[in-house]
């Protein structure tokens, strides 16, 4: 089912079952895409609706020292618990060591060995872990490598 159905139709189940946060976390994910296809003037494909859903986990993950910092734990717990449903809808985020493994195989096949073929690098593996990995931890791998 594609991922705006399936977010439509637990939405309608949050209503039927009274759970308020989820529908909230699900309504705020169905507007985010659906602005997102008026910026666009078009419809969004699933990759491109996964890039949503992903760009809203992120922000959530960034404003969490925010308000750890001001000592704000009711809003850090909200935080996490909406990035735990929005999580529900994204692809299986691929571990450390995957990540690594892939890095290593691009590399290889590139036959970089510097930083200068960062750009390369990132390129080449972007595409393949997009919606899978977060950017900074492929980045972070990749640099470790290329020194």
């Amino acid at each position: 089912m594609p991922l705006k159905e399936q977010l439509l139709e637990d939405m309608k189940s949050a209503m039927k079952s009274k759970d308020k946060e989820r529908l909230s976390v699900i309504r705020m994910l169905r507007a985010a895409v659906l602005n997102e296809e008026k910026n666009k003037t078009r419809e969004l494909d699933e990759d491109e609706v996964i890039d949503v859903l992903a760009r809203e986990a992120k922000k959530r993950k960034e404003a969490i020292p925010e308000y750890e910092k001001a000592q704000r734990e009711d809003h850090v717990e909200k935080l996490k618990r909406e990035i735990d449903i929005i999580m529900e809808y994204l692809p299986q985020q691929l571990t450390e060591q995957e990540i690594e493994e892939i890095v290593r195989q691009t590399i290889q096949e590139l036959g970089a060995n510097s930083m200068k073929d960062m750009g390369k690098v990132m390129g080449k593996l972007m595409p393949q872990l997009k919606g899978k990995a977060d950017g900074r931890l492929v980045n972070k791998i990749v640099r470790q490598h290329l020194q």
